[in-house]
């Protein structure tokens, strides 16, 4: 399943980047990235790295109800997590992340993967709201409205994620009763007490839906990480010689994001890369100005966040043979 969801990825990336690229002059695309006054990525970059501080803050609010853990001690494991997304297939870096705070703080990785799991519901619900509030202001040229019937299809399966998300979060026993009467139907014994027991800890995860109040923060918190990432998108933007409004970046934040959560390879290229370039290029932006922007943005948010993870991991005492390590325990939680 690995090699095919791989294969699969690799497909999809490449895909994207012929639909982005085709017809394009690479020399153009290389005078544009002469000219780029590279400048504009200090505030950008420094940018960024608050909103991976509020990504800790959001967490943190996320773990209360199983650990109150210093943010100061969250902010290495989110930045490793996020390295790990970078750089291996799969998004193991969610998992890595979780079992880094299971080795530092014995959080149950099942718990810690549930908030995970809440995290990118409600980073994809933003990145709707993102588009939603931005195409009143900035219509794009010659769209057929083919955009918007995406976008309401997206909200429509994230609306039903996490009216499933709150119902596990308000009813964990009752769901849990049903689990043990639907594994006492079909499943076997050896499997039943393993999956339970995973099921348990996961519920706990998402102890955090409970209060409202949590739900606002959360909600709150990634409004704040996006809105600080669009920031980012507008500094970048300066460096280049063309300009379209912050609206128009919220929707590119938005559409470019939704599009990575599908499979592809490392470091989401092409997913990232071509959604960029397409709506840049409906806005008038010229093809190679757009591709120049849209890779220096993705290199500025990959090897900045990259980087600092890979600083943390040697700190941490980790090595690239810890991917596998955690996607293992993560397993024999589930049959301890």
């Amino acid at each position: 399943m690995k090699r095919i969801y791989f294969v699969v990825g690799v497909a999809i990336s490449a895909v994207f980047l012929w639909l982005a690229l085709r017809g394009l002059e690479l020399n153009e695309v290389w005078l544009d990235l002469q000219a780029a006054n590279y400048w504009w990525l200090l505030p950008g970059v420094a940018v960024y790295f608050v909103a991976v501080w509020a990504r800790t803050w959001r967490w943190d609010y996320m773990l209360r109800p199983l650990k109150q853990i210093p943010l100061r001690q969250l902010f290495p494991v989110v930045v490793i997590g996020y390295m790990g997304n970078n750089i291996y297939p799969f998004r193991a870096g969610e998992v890595l992340r979780s079992y880094v705070l299971r080795r530092r703080e014995a959080v149950p990785m099942s718990a810690s993967l549930a908030t995970v799991i809440v995290e990118r519901v409600f980073d994809g619900l933003v990145m709707l709201v993102f588009v939603f509030v931005a195409l009143p202001f900035t219509p794009i040229p010659g769209d057929d409205g083919s955009i918007r019937t995406i976008v309401v299809m997206a909200s429509i399966l994230f609306f039903v994620a996490m009216v499933i998300f709150f119902a596990l979060a308000a009813m964990p026993e009752r769901f849990f009763k049903l689990a043990e009467w639907l594994g006492d139907k079909f499943l076997p014994e050896r499997l039943q007490r393993p999956l339970l027991d995973f099921l348990a800890r996961f519920l706990t995860g998402l102890e955090s839906l409970r209060s409202f109040q949590n739900v606002l923060m959360i909600f709150f918190t990634s409004v704040i990480i996006w809105l600080l990432e669009t920031v980012k998108y507008w500094f970048v933007m300066h460096a280049f010689s063309f300009e379209v409004s912050f609206f128009a970046l919220m929707l590119m934040n938005g559409i470019v994001n939704l599009a990575t959560t599908l499979p592809s390879a490392p470091g989401y290229v092409g997913t990232f890369d071509g959604p960029g370039i397409a709506v840049l290029t409906l806005y008038g932006i010229e093809q190679g100005l757009a591709t120049a922007y849209t890779l220096v943005l993705h290199a500025a948010l990959w090897l900045p966040i990259t980087l600092l993870g890979g600083y943390y991991m040697l700190k941490e005492g980790l090595g690239w043979a810890d991917f596998n390590r955690a996607v293992q325990v993560a397993e024999q939680e589930a049959s301890v």
